[in-house]
């Protein structure tokens, strides 16, 4: 097994759904506001013509919802996958490295070495709070180094042990290859797999660096020295068949050895760095899609918003890592669990890829359906040779994905059933405003932010509270944070205000925009909120006074003109009392809901809803938290949600 293997990670499922959704609308993750349709960030520069394949694609999709909801649970598949990915490549990455301590040690019991790799992965799992902008610019020199320790080596073992491996190059050796091994070289696939595990981590460099410098370092660098690496070891093999279990540091010289060994083992860590901080990425979307329990991320660097880590994420993983590391104790082992995760996500992504090149490009069915035959024939038969696996820890996958999928799915299915029992139960803001002299509501100084998923009308909490506690705000803004289905969203189209009710009721309804990219500053979100709302104010002024103006140049100084000076003086007013509102305080009001299921729901619905989606939610970060608002200024509004 060797080490080169293992310094990768995949993903992009999540961004080719995503895409899938807002071009072609066969997703469920929607959007729920119809101005969002018309957002410059949705707009494509692909092909605006349909074929008759893409419109009979979305025909379908948008008949048969199971269809949809198989398509998102495919998604969650290949992404559960990539997070089981975060577990697997730290443990199979640092237990090979230190593997080879056994080559010059060989009487060195395993615990030892097992014990080794456990304390290197508390470390790499400890230090990732501070972040990878510290010590990042010490990746590049190691992978370098280590790119060309693996060329060298592999040239010298070519020389040194045979010269004519380069023969293999023929496709006439792999035939002859199955035609003598027959079922066992079909199952050698599921090993052989590894080695092209490193190929899609490449997409996932497109958002640091341009295409044309990732393609120049992998045609200059990274494939040929794979390439020799291989070779050299397959050379070094061929004379040394005895062993196969640890050819690649036997097949090291012993004067390199110790530097070769180094080098390795902090290689090891900068693959491990790079998994967990894609994990870390991957859950931080899938949260703000509403498709992860709401968990603490924190930004360690300034400068590169990408960089993120997630505490409760991060220790899990470190706890199922040393798990894997001390129940298999074996790299063959926890590579064929690698395996399956990895040809599991690239057979994902090829399916989407068929509807993306059909739907989205719009390109002839032919392309597509070609592009699926080349790579998913492939990738079909490498998915076959580690099925071939299963038993010998390809199972490992399989059960995490299905644990993490299974939470992804009800955490979602909880939260949308949520969301609709808010809509259905909202209140209207006449119903309200015609109870108010009845209760007779007051109005205290300060500002009230209201958060809720309701986009018009009162949400049901507010309601709740305005009927048992008869007093509110100065100043009150609705204010429903979107998760849209696009990577960011441009800051012109972030804040949406609107005034809502009567002119002389200063009430506010603001939509606030994100994308799944986007980062969350709850620092500067309440001033650029208020900055917002005071453009709006003056925005109404300044078009006021433009009527007043014409119609003054004209001569038409008649009631018209007054009533609108009159108010230009209301919206200058609004101006002031909105800033005086402010200094007078702030103050945030959020629903304490619990969702329980129906009296006449199934068993099955009672125990998602009650028993699963209950504890995610009691267990994970409060709404408040998340949303960064602080607890001497909060006002929690407790509802009970059957759904």
């Amino acid at each position: 097994m060797t080490m080169e293997k293992s310094l990768s990670f995949p993903g992009g499922t999540f961004a080719l759904y995503s895409l899938l959704c807002r071009h072609s609308r066969m997703g469920l993750l929607k959007s729920s506001h119809l101005e969002d349709e018309f957002l410059t960030c949705y707009d494509s520069n692909g092909s605006t013509k349909e074929t008759r394949t893409s419109l009979v694609i979305k025909e379908f999709f948008n008949e048969h919802r199971s269809s949809r909801v198989v398509l998102l649970l495919v998604v969650l598949l290949g992404t559960s996958m990539v997070i089981g990915d975060g577990i697997l490549t730290p443990a199979m990455s640092v237990l090979s490295a230190v593997y080879g301590i056994q080559i010059k040690a060989p009487d060195l019991h395993e615990n030892y070495t097992v014990a080794i790799a456990c304390v290197i992965l508390v470390g790499v799992f400890a230090l990732q709070h501070c972040g990878t902008h510290r010590i990042g610019f010490l990746f590049s020199p190691i992978l370098i180094a280590w790119l060309l320790c693996i060329s060298g080596v592999g040239i010298y073992n070519i020389f040194q042990w045979n010269p004519d491996v380069f023969k293999a190059i023929s496709p006439y050796y792999i035939y002859n290859f199955f035609k003598k091994t027959g079922t066992a070289g079909w199952s050698s696939l599921g090993g052989i797999v590894l080695c092209a595990t490193g190929a899609e981590a490449m997409f996932a460099d497109l958002g640091h660096f341009s295409e044309l410098s990732v393609r120049i370092a992998f045609t200059g660098l990274v494939y040929p020295s794979l390439v020799l690496a291989y070779m050299g070891e397959a050379a070094y093999l061929s004379k040394n068949r005895r062993d196969l279990q640890s050819s690649f540091y036997k097949a090291v010289p012993d004067a390199i050895f110790l530097p070769v060994f180094i080098i390795a083992t902090l290689a090891t860590v900068v693959g491990s760095q790079a998994i967990i901080s894609a994990t870390f990425s991957i859950i931080s979307q899938c949260r703000a899609l509403s498709c992860f329990p709401r968990v603490k991320i924190v930004h360690t660097s300034n400068n590169i918003h990408g960089q993120i880590y997630i505490p409760e994420v991060n220790w899990v993983l470190m706890i199922l890592c040393l798990a894997v590391v001390v129940g298999f104790r074996d790299t063959a082992t926890i590579g064929n669990a690698y395996g399956l995760a990895v040809i599991t996500v690239m057979l994902v992504t090829t399916l989407l890829m068929f509807l993306i090149i059909s739907t989205v490009w719009k390109k002839h069915v032919f392309l597509a359906f070609l592009f699926v035959v080349i790579f998913g024939f492939v990738e079909l038969s490498y998915f076959n040779a580690c099925l071939a696996k299963l038993h010998k820890g390809g199972w490992f996958p399989l059960v995490v994905s299905a644990v993490v999928l299974s939470l992804m799915s009800i955490w979602h299915y909880g939260t949308l059933k949520k969301q609709a029992f808010e809509l259905e139960n909202k209140v209207s803001l006449d119903c309200l405003l015609r109870l108010g002299p009845c209760m007779e509501i007051e109005r205290v100084p300060g500002v009230c932010l209201v958060y809720s998923h309701v986009t018009s009308g009162v949400p049901p909490m507010f309601a709740h509270f305005a009927t048992n506690f008869p007093a509110f705000h100065q100043i009150l803004i609705f204010v429903t944070i979107q998760s849209l289905i696009v990577p960011k969203v441009p800051i012109s189209d972030r804040f949406h205000v609107s005034r809502i009710g009567p002119p002389q009721l200063p009430l506010f309804r603001c939509i606030v925009r994100y994308g799944y990219k986007d980062i969350r500053d709850s620092y500067a979100f309440e001033t650029q909120l208020i900055e917002k709302i005071s453009e709006f104010l003056k925005r109404d002024l300044s078009s006021e006074q433009m009527v007043v103006i014409e119609q003054s140049l004209h001569g038409a100084k008649t009631r018209r003109s007054r009533e609108l000076r009159f108010q230009c003086q209301e919206a200058s007013e609004d101006v002031n009392e909105l800033m005086e509102a402010e200094e007078a305080g702030m103050v945030y009001m959020i629903g304490h809901t619990c969702v329980i299921s129906n009296k006449a729901s199934c068993i099955l619905k009672k125990f998602v809803i009650n028993v699963v989606y209950g504890f995610l939610r009691r267990n994970s970060r409060s709404p408040a938290a998340s949303l960064g608002i602080p607890l001497t200024a909060l006002i929690e509004v407790g509802r009970v949600y059957r759904v």
